[in-house]
């Protein structure tokens, strides 16, 4: 394939360059480039591909990661100087000021001493600029120097922020079609329709690829899968202590081709930038759940595109496995927009209140009533307008907006320009259950059983494979729940309001009934108790003691007479000797 380097020799200072398909060598490009450079990458796994890759091994790499400190920095820069050579620093955006700090200490401006700083994938700043704080510390630096450009394969033309308005936007338009099939499967049962697209993929060799953005959600599919000694998860360091303090081995912070697995899955550390370089072309399997966790949206616009373009080799078939929620409203990018402003104007009017309040309780309430105001989430610590997470905000309303219906999932992805989408729609009649196996914090065992309770009577009786494995699959949620709707049923249940003692003493009771009526028991009761004859308490309740001890038949109350009442139809009368029953008719012949 033609590389970047081929048609664009060197990246030219304020462009943002949208570079369409990933793999084509725009990193790779600047790595080589006659010049020393600053390489701002979205996160560790990409620096860590990057510095271990055996091409760039006399490319004089140094990546600064979490771990990495200044006096490392340091000794690079002047060991560069002193040998003649360029320098190539490969830095995430939360280390980027350690690189500054080294920079600076040495009295090197790199602002205009012959320094070009790319950054990688900024799109991914915009994304995870919500919950990494510290993601946008270099563009202020960025806009200051000299030499500079952004790229992306997704990088769209306008951004928020203003500053990039004097930039000129280039787009590299590959000369063949780089569309890729897509097979979308919409589904109200995430679990089960993975479950027979494995099936299906059972005789193809290749490795197979799962992303989903919730470790959680992955730990819980790979283990009611089945496939737990056949997958390895990729995710945070601290994400992969759980899952090894939870016995799974085979976890990693980064990737490498020698940790690969039959079943390889990646969270979002992995979408954007890294490269995956394996012999085979693997299956890729996109998976979004909307209840476990809104963060598992794949967003068609960006993260399809970038997963699909880590495998530098190619794919082989794609599919995204997803729900939707119809409970989440329905509203344009223009209408989104329009909510921001409107924070913004109330969240102005109560701060200039404040300002023109006559006395100090009423500007203190305004001041409160501000702080209410959902637009101080996209202000920075000086309080300052922060135009990536106005960015994120909008871009995460619009991504949420796709997953309540598949016509506006499947439209956003014919929008994209990347795929062709082969749509496969099938809704099971037992619906969406695997989110209630995910550990949750906040469903308490009451509402979980309910839902399981409601799913069971959905489910009926087994008619198919299928739904014998969903039963199971509800058993190994809860199997004392399972058990106690196939004895009790849904009435009882909620009649005795789930409580999780009550329903083991009825089921514990119901056992002993069942047990009680079995053949044994009722042949030896109704071989000694007769129809039409009055037996004595004492006789009644030594003589079933007696049957059920030799039948070893447990029981969860004590014997008394009244039991005689569970094998016949009788009438308590009391005589001279005593009080006791006269049995009517055998319940049970």
């Amino acid at each position: 394939m033609q590389r970047l380097g081929d048609i664009y020799p060197v990246i030219e200072t304020n462009t943002i360059l949208n570079k369409t398909i990933t793999g084509i060598g725009a990193t790779y490009s600047e790595i080589k480039a006659p010049r020393n450079s600053i390489i701002i990458e979205p996160s560790k796994p990409v620096i860590y591909g990057k510095t271990h890759d055996p091409k760039h091994k006399n490319d004089n790499l140094l990546g600064v990661i979490e771990g990495v400190y200044q006096d490392k920095i340091v000794r690079y820069i002047e060991a560069c100087i002193q040998q003649g050579k360029r320098i190539k620093i490969l830095t995430t955006p939360e280390s980027f000021k350690k690189v500054l700090d080294a920079f600076d200490s040495l009295d090197i401006d790199i602002r205009y001493d012959g320094y070009f700083l790319l950054f990688d994938e900024i799109q991914k700043t915009v994304k995870d600029c919500d919950y990494r704080s510290d993601i946008t510390l270099p563009m202020d630096l960025f806009f200051e120097c000299r030499d500079k450009a952004i790229v992306s394969a997704t990088t769209p033309k306008k951004i928020a922020d203003n500053r990039f308005k004097d930039f000129q936007y280039v787009k590299i338009m590959p000369n063949f079609d780089y569309h890729k099939n897509l097979h979308l499967y919409s589904t109200n049962n995430v679990l089960q329709y993975t479950r027979e697209l494995l099936e299906d993929l059972s005789k193809d060799e290749r490795p197979i690829f799962f992303f989903a953005n919730s470790t959680d959600m992955i730990i819980a599919m790979i283990k009611q899968l089945k496939i737990i000694d056949q997958s390895a998860v990729f995710c945070s360091a601290k994400s992969v202590d759980k899952l090894k303090r939870d016995k799974f081995k085979l976890a990693y912070e980064d990737w490498e081709p020698n940790r690969a697995a039959r079943y390889n899955w990646m969270t979002s550390r992995f979408y954007s930038a890294l490269d995956i370089e394996i012999d085979s072309t693997p299956n890729v399997i996109m998976l979004t759940d909307c209840y476990t966790a809104e963060y598992t949206m794949i967003d068609p616009y960006m993260d399809a595109v970038q997963i699909v373009g880590r495998f530098r080799n190619g794919v082989g078939d794609i599919y995204h496995i997803c729900n939707f929620n119809e409970s989440i409203p329905i509203k344009s990018r223009d209408k989104i927009k329009e909510d921001v402003h409107s924070m913004k104007v109330v969240y102005e009017r109560l701060g200039s209140l404040a300002l023109s309040a006559s006395t100090e309780s009423q500007r203190e309430a305004f001041l409160d009533a501000q702080a209410t105001i959902p637009y101080t989430l996209f202000l920075d610590e000086n309080y300052k307008r922060d135009p990536y997470k106005i960015d994120n905000y909008i871009d995460e309303e619009t991504v949420k907006v796709l997953y309540s219906n598949s016509d506006q999932l499947i439209a956003a992805y014919n929008q994209s320009g990347y795929f062709n989408v082969i749509n496969k729609p099938f809704n099971y009649k037992f619906g969406d259950y695997e989110r209630l196996k995910i550990e949750s914090k906040s469903a308490s065992i009451r509402e979980k059983r309910k839902e399981i309770v409601t799913q069971l009577e959905q489910l009926g009786d087994c008619e198919t494979e299928a739904e014998c494995q969903y039963k199971r699959d509800l058993a190994f949620a809860d199997s004392e729940i399972v058990e106690a709707y196939d004895l009790l049923g849904k009435a009882e249940i909620e009649r005795l309001r789930y409580s999780v003692t009550k329903i083991r003493e009825a089921v514990i009771l119901k056992k002993h009934q069942v047990k009680a009526h079995a053949t044994d028991a009722i042949q030896l009761i109704n071989s000694f108790f007769y129809p039409q004859q009055w037996y004595s308490a004492k006789t009644i309740k030594e003589k079933i003691k007696e049957i059920f001890t030799e039948l070893e038949i447990p029981t969860s109350k004590a014997i008394t007479s009244r039991t005689i009442t569970e094998y016949f139809d009788a009438r308590e009368q009391k005589k001279r000797s005593g009080r006791g029953y006269f049995l009517i008719s055998a319940k049970f012949v």
